[in-house]
């Protein structure tokens, strides 16, 4: 293996990445290096590459999260680790390391913390395992943020619904299959296109989020299939007030809890007997590291062992290679529904 590889650089707020040479870093104690066959773009990939938002520590800097590779080296300390030439699913976010341009996903070569690190199954092409990684955490930890464990299993007889506002979006697809294995009775919001989709995916009720009645709408199908709905995840903007709308019809004199993905608005709306938390893992690293385990080597690595969690949104497979991030990434930017990008390196 060479001594260095090819990267897409963003050298400076503002963009555009920048194909370019960097060392090829060996892996620490706990962690892997990965040869990237496919990356998966995200929202928040144009937004630190256009706005430098959130915050980038370092420049140049390397972006991307979602990829899905070859494990080319394992650090001493990997427990059981995935073997050299193993195919994998990882997450690789430079977030977690104050910004090392090693640990970004948009280049050859990438470092991984082993906790984000799971076998990609035979099954499954470099492609679809790509677009597991920052949805299924962010999906998983809005269960954590409003205090539901991953470990939870409600049966029918414990009539438990929960609410997800935005379900054709990647978090909203991995929100519906995780509240699905929890033991929700799963309400969902999307566009009409979208809604057989999610119910083959566990919604059991989809809605068109753009209808006037729609609050209406929930509130009655809940109450006719006699459940109670406490608990909902607000995964896109300006979904906040529909969602208390609902609850406060369906949640009784209980306390209602709402994860929210998207940054709450300051003077954001609110409702008596409700908790709306920021949905974000700990910065704590030890809370933070065993959460991403439980993420990926419990809930992610047996649901696609047995079958209950499959790759989603439909993948849209752009080509150009590192070349191309920029423009699949003006692609994700001017908007794209019920999809995710995805890009093989």
């Amino acid at each position: 293996m060479s001594q260095s590889h090819a990267a897409a650089i963003l050298p400076q707020r503002g963009g555009p990445l920048s194909v370019g040479k960097r060392a090829t870093p060996e892996p620490g104690p706990g962690e892997l290096l990965i040869e990237v066959k496919a990356v998966a773009l995200n929202p928040v990939d144009y937004y630190q590459r256009d706005f430098g938002m959130p915050p980038v520590p370092v420049y140049p800097a390397v972006l991307g999260s979602d990829t899905a590779g070859i494990v080319v080296k394992v650090g001493s300390e990997v427990p059981s680790g995935p073997a050299p030439g193993t195919r994998v699913i990882a997450f690789a976010t430079s977030f977690y390391q104050a910004g090392s341009p090693d640990y970004g996903a948009f280049q050859k070569y990438v470092l991984t913390q082993s906790e984000g690190v799971i076998p990609l199954p035979d099954g499954l092409s470099f492609e679809q395992g790509a677009v597991f990684p920052l949805a299924v955490m962010t999906a998983l930890t809005a269960w954590s943020t409003v205090g539901i464990s991953l470990d939870t299993k409600y049966s029918a007889q414990d009539k438990q619904a929960v609410l997800i506002w935005g379900g054709a979006s990647s978090i909203g697809t991995f929100s519906i299959q995780s509240a699905k294995t929890l033991g929700f009775t799963v309400y969902a919001t999307a566009s009409p296109k979208h809604h057989e989709y999610l119910k083959e995916l566990g919604a059991h009720a989809v809605f068109d989020y753009k209808k006037s009645d729609v609050v209406r709408e929930i509130v009655d199908a809940v109450k006719k299939d006699g459940l109670t709905l406490t608990t909902a995840h607000c995964v896109v903007n300006d979904s906040l007030q529909p969602t208390l709308d609902v609850l406060k019809e369906t949640k009784g004199n209980a306390v209602a809890k709402v994860a929210h993905s998207p940054m709450l608005p300051e003077g954001h709306p609110t409702l008596e007997n409700t908790e709306i938390t920021f949905n974000f893992p700990s910065m704590d690293k030890t809370v933070r590291d065993k959460h991403m385990y439980k993420c990926f080597h419990g809930w992610l690595q047996e649901g696609l062992k047995s079958g209950s969690v499959v790759p989603s949104p439909v993948q849209q497979v752009e080509s150009g290679g590192l070349e191309g991030l920029n423009s699949a990434l003006d692609k994700l930017r001017a908007g794209v529904s019920g999809t995710k990008i995805i890009v093989p390196i």
